[in-house]
């Protein structure tokens, strides 16, 4: 009986740990259900804790200036989605429910969302916003204005100040100044030889003699013998 017992404990703390187990992926990913029905007061929301403190704030202020009384410019960062959404879904599902509970004063809003863990960034906007910012100008920043900054390095703020920059310049009516250009280093030429080059002549040289020393000693070997 204490056998029958201890097993009946064991397989009850086993189902209880195979559960928990089972739950926690689920605990950490984030869902727009956890973001509050309202608009928050900040315009910074860094669920994936990947700003500081004064890099929110210098964020802060540059989407309060993209906004500038026209839009409602938001920066929201994640550390984990839930399975199977995608960061386009989860960004359209927030605008939606953002804008479905907004007050008759708020404006359209403009979305720059970036997963720390996949580090994939999307800019969306309001539908309303089409005319002044286009989807193909949405989508170049999300994918190279924004993103280069996060792959590279994980430099969420650049990333953000740079997608900003640039949204900035067409809703002041100037021109798309486009994705950040590609810079390669040039490669200086010199007649010095790198170690490499160094390493191959030498080796070369090296098989050189072994051929030569192998030719001639036999053929030295045979001609004094043969006398």
């Amino acid at each position: 009986m204490p056998v029958l017992r201890s097993s009946r404990i064991l397989g009850v703390l086993i189902s209880i740990l195979l559960g928990l187990i089972l739950l926690v992926p689920g605990a950490f990913a984030i869902t727009t259900e956890d973001f509050p029905v309202a608009r928050p007061e900040g315009h910074v929301v860094d669920s994936a804790d990947v700003l500081s403190r004064v890099s929110r704030s210098q964020i802060e202020g540059r989407l309060v200036e993209l906004g500038n009384e026209r839009l409602d410019a938001r920066l929201i960062t994640l550390r984990k989605l839930d399975y199977g959404v995608s960061l386009s879904n989860f960004g359209s599902s927030l605008i939606d429910r953002w804008s479905t509970n907004a007050g008759e004063k708020e404006l359209p809003l403009l979305v720059m969302l970036i997963d720390a863990q996949t580090k994939q960034t999307v800019v969306l906007a309001d539908t309303s916003l089409r005319s002044t910012l286009p989807d193909a100008l949405l989508q170049s920043t999300g994918r190279t204005t924004m993103n280069k900054p996060v792959v590279a390095g994980e430099r969420y703020q650049q990333a953000s100040f740079d997608a900003i920059a640039r949204l900035q310049v067409v809703l002041d009516g100037g021109e798309d100044p486009g994705p950040p250009i590609e810079t390669f280093s040039a490669i200086k030429q010199t007649n010095i030889p790198s170690q490499e080059q160094t390493q191959s002549s030498n080796a070369t040289l090296v098989v050189v003699v072994l051929m030569v020393v192998g030719t001639i000693v036999p053929m030295a070997t045979w001609w004094v013998f043969s006398r």
